[in-house]
Protein backbone atom coordinates (compact mmCIF):
# COMPACT_ATOMS: atom_id res chain seq x y z
CA UNK A 1 0.00 0.00 0.00
CA UNK A 2 1.05 3.61 -0.46
CA UNK A 3 0.99 6.54 1.89
CA UNK A 4 1.61 10.27 1.55
CA UNK A 5 4.25 12.48 3.12
CA UNK A 6 5.67 15.97 2.65
CA UNK A 7 8.54 15.74 0.18
CA UNK A 8 11.19 16.50 2.78
CA UNK A 9 10.49 13.16 4.50
CA UNK A 10 11.64 11.30 1.37
CA UNK A 11 15.02 13.02 1.80
CA UNK A 12 15.46 12.28 5.49
CA UNK A 13 18.36 10.12 6.67
CA UNK A 14 19.41 9.95 10.31
CA UNK A 15 22.80 11.59 10.86
CA UNK A 16 23.42 9.45 13.98
CA UNK A 17 26.64 10.46 15.70
CA UNK A 18 27.18 13.33 13.22
CA UNK A 19 24.00 15.12 14.38
CA UNK A 20 24.46 18.32 16.40
CA UNK A 21 21.85 17.10 18.87
CA UNK A 22 20.57 13.69 19.90
CA UNK A 23 17.02 12.41 20.08
CA UNK A 24 18.22 10.35 23.06
CA UNK A 25 17.98 13.39 25.35
CA UNK A 26 15.22 15.74 26.37
CA UNK A 27 12.35 13.55 25.19
CA UNK A 28 10.14 11.20 27.19
CA UNK A 29 10.28 7.68 25.72
CA UNK A 30 7.24 5.52 26.58
CA UNK A 31 7.57 1.75 26.36
CA UNK A 32 4.45 -0.37 25.99
CA UNK A 33 4.07 -3.61 27.88
CA UNK A 34 4.40 -5.59 24.65
CA UNK A 35 7.62 -3.85 23.63
CA UNK A 36 9.09 -4.14 27.11
CA UNK A 37 8.41 -7.88 26.99
CA UNK A 38 10.04 -8.09 23.54
CA UNK A 39 13.10 -6.20 24.76
CA UNK A 40 13.44 -8.39 27.84
CA UNK A 41 13.37 -11.47 25.62
CA UNK A 42 16.10 -9.95 23.44
CA UNK A 43 18.43 -9.18 26.35
CA UNK A 44 17.66 -12.29 28.45
CA UNK A 45 20.79 -13.91 29.80
CA UNK A 46 23.02 -11.10 28.60
CA UNK A 47 24.79 -8.15 30.22
CA UNK A 48 21.89 -5.75 29.53
CA UNK A 49 19.15 -7.78 31.22
CA UNK A 50 19.61 -6.17 34.63
CA UNK A 51 19.92 -2.68 33.11
CA UNK A 52 16.65 -3.08 31.21
CA UNK A 53 14.83 -4.12 34.38
CA UNK A 54 16.39 -1.30 36.35
CA UNK A 55 16.04 1.58 33.91
CA UNK A 56 12.74 0.88 32.14
CA UNK A 57 9.95 1.25 34.64
CA UNK A 58 6.72 3.07 35.36
CA UNK A 59 7.02 6.62 36.61
CA UNK A 60 6.28 7.26 40.30
CA UNK A 61 2.55 7.54 40.85
CA UNK A 62 1.64 5.90 37.54
CA UNK A 63 -1.59 3.93 37.45
CA UNK A 64 -1.49 0.15 36.90
CA UNK A 65 -1.22 -0.60 33.19
CA UNK A 66 0.37 2.73 32.29
CA UNK A 67 3.31 2.58 29.91
CA UNK A 68 6.80 2.42 31.35
CA UNK A 69 9.41 5.04 30.45
CA UNK A 70 13.16 4.84 29.86
CA UNK A 71 15.15 6.51 32.63
CA UNK A 72 17.57 9.36 31.99
CA UNK A 73 21.00 10.11 33.33
CA UNK A 74 21.61 13.19 35.45
CA UNK A 75 22.51 15.13 32.28
CA UNK A 76 19.13 14.30 30.72
CA UNK A 77 20.45 11.73 28.24
CA UNK A 78 19.01 8.25 27.87
CA UNK A 79 20.78 5.71 30.06
CA UNK A 80 21.34 3.51 27.00
CA UNK A 81 23.14 6.18 24.97
CA UNK A 82 26.78 5.22 24.51
CA UNK A 83 29.93 7.33 24.21
CA UNK A 84 29.55 7.44 20.42
CA UNK A 85 26.15 9.15 20.71
CA UNK A 86 24.41 6.03 19.44
CA UNK A 87 21.92 3.65 21.10
CA UNK A 88 23.64 0.69 22.73
CA UNK A 89 20.44 -1.37 22.58
CA UNK A 90 19.98 -0.73 18.87
CA UNK A 91 23.60 -1.63 18.17
CA UNK A 92 23.42 -4.88 20.14
CA UNK A 93 19.90 -6.14 19.39
CA UNK A 94 18.68 -4.27 16.31
CA UNK A 95 15.70 -2.07 15.55
CA UNK A 96 13.03 -4.74 16.30
CA UNK A 97 13.97 -4.69 20.00
CA UNK A 98 13.34 -0.94 20.35
CA UNK A 99 10.08 0.66 21.54
CA UNK A 100 8.02 2.42 18.89
CA UNK A 101 9.09 5.90 19.98
CA UNK A 102 12.78 5.09 19.44
CA UNK A 103 12.31 3.11 16.24
CA UNK A 104 10.11 5.64 14.45
CA UNK A 105 11.38 9.07 15.64
CA UNK A 106 11.36 11.64 14.06
CA UNK A 107 8.55 10.18 11.96
CA UNK A 108 4.95 10.81 12.97
CA UNK A 109 2.43 8.51 11.27
CA UNK A 110 -1.33 8.99 11.30
CA UNK A 111 -3.91 6.78 9.64
CA UNK A 112 -6.70 8.94 8.23
CA UNK A 113 -9.78 7.69 6.45
CA UNK A 114 -8.05 8.26 3.11
CA UNK A 115 -4.87 6.42 4.11
CA UNK A 116 -1.60 6.68 5.99
CA UNK A 117 0.24 9.99 6.32
CA UNK A 118 3.84 10.39 7.51
CA UNK A 119 5.29 13.69 8.68
CA UNK A 120 8.32 14.62 10.76
CA UNK A 121 9.10 16.26 14.08
CA UNK A 122 11.24 19.39 13.93
CA UNK A 123 12.72 18.32 17.27
CA UNK A 124 15.20 16.52 14.98
CA UNK A 125 17.77 18.97 13.52
CA UNK A 126 17.91 17.20 10.17
CA UNK A 127 14.12 17.25 9.82
CA UNK A 128 14.17 20.96 10.69
CA UNK A 129 16.76 21.60 7.97
CA UNK A 130 14.90 19.62 5.34
CA UNK A 131 11.48 21.03 6.21
CA UNK A 132 12.40 24.71 6.53
CA UNK A 133 15.00 25.28 3.83
CA UNK A 134 13.86 23.55 0.62
CA UNK A 135 11.21 25.42 -1.34
CA UNK A 136 9.34 22.23 -2.24
CA UNK A 137 9.74 20.65 1.22
CA UNK A 138 6.09 20.43 2.26
CA UNK A 139 4.59 19.35 -1.06
CA UNK A 140 2.65 16.10 -0.49
CA UNK A 141 3.99 13.11 -2.43
CA UNK A 142 3.11 9.39 -2.50
CA UNK A 143 5.46 7.18 -0.49
CA UNK A 144 5.50 3.52 0.54
CA UNK A 145 4.00 2.79 3.95
CA UNK A 146 7.40 1.46 4.98
CA UNK A 147 8.57 5.08 5.25
CA UNK A 148 6.79 5.10 8.61
CA UNK A 149 9.20 2.30 9.73
CA UNK A 150 6.36 0.72 11.74
CA UNK A 151 3.14 1.58 9.89
CA UNK A 152 1.23 -0.75 12.18
CA UNK A 153 2.03 1.64 15.03
CA UNK A 154 0.49 4.64 13.22
CA UNK A 155 -2.05 6.52 15.24
CA UNK A 156 -5.56 5.81 13.90
CA UNK A 157 -8.03 8.66 13.92
CA UNK A 158 -11.50 7.79 15.07
CA UNK A 159 -13.29 7.46 11.74
CA UNK A 160 -16.65 6.35 13.10
CA UNK A 161 -19.19 7.42 10.49
CA UNK A 162 -21.33 8.86 13.28
CA UNK A 163 -18.56 11.20 14.47
CA UNK A 164 -18.87 14.34 12.35
CA UNK A 165 -15.82 15.88 14.06
CA UNK A 166 -13.45 13.36 12.49
CA UNK A 167 -15.54 12.52 9.44
CA UNK A 168 -15.17 16.07 8.10
CA UNK A 169 -11.62 16.63 9.40
CA UNK A 170 -9.93 16.05 6.04
CA UNK A 171 -12.01 18.72 4.31
CA UNK A 172 -11.44 21.24 7.11
CA UNK A 173 -7.72 20.59 7.15
CA UNK A 174 -7.46 20.88 3.36
CA UNK A 175 -9.03 24.35 3.55
CA UNK A 176 -6.61 25.37 6.32
CA UNK A 177 -3.58 24.08 4.42
CA UNK A 178 -4.61 25.87 1.24
CA UNK A 179 -5.08 29.09 3.21
CA UNK A 180 -1.60 28.81 4.74
CA UNK A 181 -0.11 28.57 1.25
CA UNK A 182 -1.72 31.83 0.02
CA UNK A 183 1.57 33.68 -0.28
CA UNK A 184 -0.03 36.82 -1.70
CA UNK A 185 -1.11 37.55 1.88
CA UNK A 186 1.25 38.28 4.79
CA UNK A 187 1.77 35.27 7.04
CA UNK A 188 0.10 36.98 10.01
CA UNK A 189 -2.96 37.76 7.87
CA UNK A 190 -3.23 34.09 6.91
CA UNK A 191 -3.18 33.11 10.57
CA UNK A 192 -5.81 35.74 11.30
CA UNK A 193 -7.97 34.25 8.54
CA UNK A 194 -7.47 30.80 10.09
CA UNK A 195 -8.67 32.24 13.39
CA UNK A 196 -11.74 33.67 11.70
CA UNK A 197 -12.39 30.29 10.08
CA UNK A 198 -12.13 28.65 13.51
CA UNK A 199 -14.56 31.19 14.96
CA UNK A 200 -17.11 30.48 12.23
CA UNK A 201 -16.76 26.71 12.58
CA UNK A 202 -16.83 26.61 16.37
CA UNK A 203 -20.49 27.59 16.37
CA UNK A 204 -21.53 24.17 15.04
CA UNK A 205 -18.45 22.07 14.23
CA UNK A 206 -16.49 21.01 17.31
CA UNK A 207 -15.51 17.92 19.26
CA UNK A 208 -18.70 16.18 20.38
CA UNK A 209 -21.00 18.17 18.08
CA UNK A 210 -24.50 16.77 17.72
CA UNK A 211 -25.84 19.04 14.98
CA UNK A 212 -24.77 16.65 12.23
CA UNK A 213 -27.14 13.96 13.50
CA UNK A 214 -30.66 13.08 12.43
CA UNK A 215 -32.70 15.51 10.41
CA UNK A 216 -30.27 18.38 11.00
CA UNK A 217 -27.37 16.58 9.32
CA UNK A 218 -28.04 17.78 5.80
CA UNK A 219 -28.28 21.42 6.89
CA UNK A 220 -25.13 21.20 9.03
CA UNK A 221 -23.14 19.63 6.21
CA UNK A 222 -24.36 22.29 3.79
CA UNK A 223 -23.29 25.01 6.23
CA UNK A 224 -19.86 23.43 6.65
CA UNK A 225 -19.40 23.27 2.90
CA UNK A 226 -20.49 26.90 2.59
CA UNK A 227 -18.05 28.12 5.25
CA UNK A 228 -15.12 26.17 3.83
CA UNK A 229 -15.87 27.44 0.34
CA UNK A 230 -16.08 31.05 1.56
CA UNK A 231 -12.61 30.80 3.06
CA UNK A 232 -11.19 29.60 -0.23
CA UNK A 233 -12.36 32.72 -2.07
CA UNK A 234 -9.79 35.48 -2.78
CA UNK A 235 -12.33 38.19 -1.94
CA UNK A 236 -13.00 36.71 1.50
CA UNK A 237 -9.30 36.56 2.33
CA UNK A 238 -8.65 40.02 0.91
CA UNK A 239 -11.39 41.48 3.10
CA UNK A 240 -10.01 39.77 6.18
CA UNK A 241 -6.53 41.02 5.33
CA UNK A 242 -7.76 44.60 4.99
CA UNK A 243 -9.49 44.41 8.35
CA UNK A 244 -6.43 42.90 10.00
CA UNK A 245 -4.07 45.46 8.45
CA UNK A 246 -6.20 48.30 9.82
CA UNK A 247 -5.71 47.15 13.41
CA UNK A 248 -3.20 49.03 15.55
CA UNK A 249 -2.13 46.99 18.55
CA UNK A 250 0.68 47.58 21.05
CA UNK A 251 3.66 45.23 20.74
CA UNK A 252 4.72 45.18 24.37
CA UNK A 253 2.23 42.48 25.46
CA UNK A 254 3.42 40.24 22.62
CA UNK A 255 7.04 40.62 23.67
CA UNK A 256 6.13 40.01 27.30
CA UNK A 257 4.33 36.76 26.51
CA UNK A 258 7.22 35.41 24.43
CA UNK A 259 9.75 36.29 27.12
CA UNK A 260 7.57 34.59 29.73
CA UNK A 261 7.52 31.34 27.75
CA UNK A 262 11.31 31.18 27.42
CA UNK A 263 11.87 32.10 31.05
CA UNK A 264 9.44 29.41 32.17
CA UNK A 265 11.42 26.77 30.28
CA UNK A 266 14.78 28.17 31.40
CA UNK A 267 14.61 26.39 34.72
CA UNK A 268 13.07 23.14 33.48
CA UNK A 269 15.45 22.03 30.72
CA UNK A 270 18.94 20.54 31.03
CA UNK A 271 20.09 20.92 27.42
CA UNK A 272 23.16 23.15 27.27
CA UNK A 273 22.35 24.13 23.68
CA UNK A 274 18.86 25.24 24.65
CA UNK A 275 19.94 27.10 27.78
CA UNK A 276 22.68 28.94 25.90
CA UNK A 277 20.25 30.00 23.19
CA UNK A 278 17.63 31.18 25.68
CA UNK A 279 20.17 33.24 27.62
CA UNK A 280 21.48 34.89 24.45
CA UNK A 281 17.98 35.63 23.15
CA UNK A 282 16.79 37.14 26.43
CA UNK A 283 20.00 39.17 26.70
CA UNK A 284 19.48 40.56 23.20
CA UNK A 285 16.09 41.94 24.29
CA UNK A 286 17.26 43.43 27.58
CA UNK A 287 18.21 40.51 29.81
CA UNK A 288 17.17 40.68 33.44
CA UNK A 289 15.99 44.27 32.89
CA UNK A 290 13.87 43.37 29.86
CA UNK A 291 11.03 45.87 29.39
CA UNK A 292 8.34 44.50 27.03
CA UNK A 293 7.81 47.77 25.14
CA UNK A 294 11.55 48.19 24.60
CA UNK A 295 11.92 44.55 23.58
CA UNK A 296 9.12 45.03 21.06
CA UNK A 297 10.86 48.05 19.59
CA UNK A 298 14.09 46.07 19.16
CA UNK A 299 12.22 43.22 17.49
CA UNK A 300 10.42 45.57 15.09
CA UNK A 301 13.68 47.33 14.19
CA UNK A 302 15.37 44.03 13.40
CA UNK A 303 12.50 42.89 11.21
CA UNK A 304 12.53 46.19 9.33
CA UNK A 305 16.22 45.88 8.48
CA UNK A 306 15.89 42.62 6.59
CA UNK A 307 16.02 42.89 2.82
CA UNK A 308 12.95 41.69 0.88
CA UNK A 309 14.81 38.53 -0.12
CA UNK A 310 15.66 37.55 3.45
CA UNK A 311 12.19 38.54 4.65
CA UNK A 312 10.75 36.11 2.08
CA UNK A 313 13.13 33.47 3.38
CA UNK A 314 11.82 33.98 6.91
CA UNK A 315 8.25 33.74 5.63
CA UNK A 316 9.10 30.35 4.12
CA UNK A 317 10.37 29.05 7.46
CA UNK A 318 7.13 29.94 9.20
CA UNK A 319 4.87 28.81 6.38
CA UNK A 320 6.54 25.41 6.24
CA UNK A 321 6.49 25.09 10.02
CA UNK A 322 2.76 25.89 10.14
CA UNK A 323 1.91 23.50 7.30
CA UNK A 324 3.93 20.75 8.95
CA UNK A 325 2.15 21.39 12.23
CA UNK A 326 -1.23 20.71 10.59
CA UNK A 327 0.18 17.58 8.94
CA UNK A 328 1.69 15.97 12.02
CA UNK A 329 -0.72 17.05 14.78
CA UNK A 330 -4.40 16.36 13.95
CA UNK A 331 -6.54 19.35 14.92
CA UNK A 332 -9.13 16.86 16.14
CA UNK A 333 -7.10 16.56 19.36
CA UNK A 334 -8.34 20.05 20.26
CA UNK A 335 -11.86 20.85 21.47
CA UNK A 336 -12.39 23.11 18.47
CA UNK A 337 -10.61 24.57 15.45
CA UNK A 338 -10.12 28.01 17.03
CA UNK A 339 -8.43 26.51 20.08
CA UNK A 340 -6.06 24.58 17.80
CA UNK A 341 -5.25 27.71 15.78
CA UNK A 342 -4.71 29.79 18.92
CA UNK A 343 -2.15 27.33 20.29
CA UNK A 344 -0.40 27.15 16.92
CA UNK A 345 -0.16 30.95 16.76
CA UNK A 346 1.39 31.02 20.24
CA UNK A 347 4.06 28.62 19.01
CA UNK A 348 4.73 30.76 15.93
CA UNK A 349 5.02 33.87 18.10
CA UNK A 350 7.60 32.28 20.41
CA UNK A 351 9.55 31.04 17.40
CA UNK A 352 9.57 34.47 15.78
CA UNK A 353 10.70 36.15 19.01
CA UNK A 354 13.47 33.56 19.41
CA UNK A 355 14.69 33.77 15.82
CA UNK A 356 15.05 37.55 15.91
CA UNK A 357 16.86 37.32 19.23
CA UNK A 358 19.37 34.77 17.92
CA UNK A 359 22.83 36.41 18.04
CA UNK A 360 23.58 35.64 14.39
CA UNK A 361 20.28 37.17 13.27
CA UNK A 362 20.78 40.19 15.54
CA UNK A 363 24.21 40.76 13.96
CA UNK A 364 22.81 40.22 10.47
CA UNK A 365 20.08 42.81 11.02
CA UNK A 366 22.53 45.27 12.57
CA UNK A 367 24.67 44.99 9.46
CA UNK A 368 21.75 45.98 7.24
CA UNK A 369 20.22 42.58 6.46
CA UNK A 370 21.43 42.42 2.86
CA UNK A 371 20.50 39.28 0.90
CA UNK A 372 23.88 37.70 0.19
CA UNK A 373 24.79 34.03 0.03
CA UNK A 374 26.65 34.31 3.32
CA UNK A 375 23.75 36.12 5.00
CA UNK A 376 21.26 33.55 3.79
CA UNK A 377 23.46 30.73 5.05
CA UNK A 378 23.71 32.34 8.50
CA UNK A 379 19.98 32.98 8.60
CA UNK A 380 19.24 29.37 7.62
CA UNK A 381 21.53 27.97 10.29
CA UNK A 382 19.98 30.23 12.93
CA UNK A 383 16.45 29.21 11.92
CA UNK A 384 17.26 25.50 12.07
CA UNK A 385 18.73 25.90 15.55
CA UNK A 386 15.80 27.97 16.86
CA UNK A 387 13.00 25.88 15.36
CA UNK A 388 14.60 22.60 16.43
CA UNK A 389 15.30 23.61 20.01
CA UNK A 390 11.87 25.20 20.48
CA UNK A 391 10.21 22.09 19.00
CA UNK A 392 12.14 19.82 21.34
CA UNK A 393 12.04 21.79 24.58
CA UNK A 394 9.08 24.20 24.40
CA UNK A 395 6.28 23.16 22.05
CA UNK A 396 5.07 20.20 24.09
CA UNK A 397 5.97 21.59 27.51
CA UNK A 398 3.25 21.68 30.20
CA UNK A 399 4.13 25.34 30.86
CA UNK A 400 3.24 26.30 27.29
CA UNK A 401 -0.06 24.42 27.40
CA UNK A 402 -0.98 26.01 30.73
CA UNK A 403 -0.12 29.47 29.42
CA UNK A 404 -2.10 28.87 26.23
CA UNK A 405 -5.13 27.77 28.21
CA UNK A 406 -4.99 30.89 30.35
CA UNK A 407 -4.35 33.24 27.43
CA UNK A 408 -7.13 31.82 25.25
CA UNK A 409 -9.89 32.95 27.59
CA UNK A 410 -13.40 31.57 27.39
CA UNK A 411 -13.46 30.91 23.65
CA UNK A 412 -15.22 32.49 20.71
CA UNK A 413 -14.64 36.16 19.98
CA UNK A 414 -12.64 36.56 23.20
CA UNK A 415 -10.12 33.94 22.07
CA UNK A 416 -9.85 35.48 18.61
CA UNK A 417 -9.33 38.92 20.15
CA UNK A 418 -6.55 37.62 22.35
CA UNK A 419 -5.01 35.90 19.36
CA UNK A 420 -4.55 39.30 17.76
CA UNK A 421 -1.95 40.09 20.44
CA UNK A 422 0.02 37.00 19.43
CA UNK A 423 -0.12 37.99 15.77
CA UNK A 424 1.47 41.38 16.41
CA UNK A 425 5.05 40.23 15.99
CA UNK A 426 4.43 37.92 13.04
Amino acid sequence: MTATAPRYMTRFRCLAQDCEDTCCAGLVVPVSEAHLRRLREAVAGGPDAERVDTFIRSEPGAAPGDEAVIAKRDDGHCVFLDARKTCSLHRAYGEPALPDACATFPRVATRWMHGLEVAGSLACPEVARLCLLAEDAVEPVPVPESLAIRPEAARPLDTDAGDAWTRHASAVRATALALLQRQELPFAARLFALGQLGLRLDGFYFQGTEVFRGGAREGAEALLTEVLHAFSLPETLAGLHDGFAALDLPGGPWAGICATVLRARRGAVQSERFLTLVDLVLESYGGADLVPDNAWRLHAERRARLSPGLAARVEQYFRHHAVNHWLRRPFTDAPGVLDYVFRMVLREAVLCWTLFGHPSVVALCAAGGADTEEARSRLDASAVECFQLIAKHVEQAPQLHSLAQGLAGSGGAETLGRMLVLLKGL
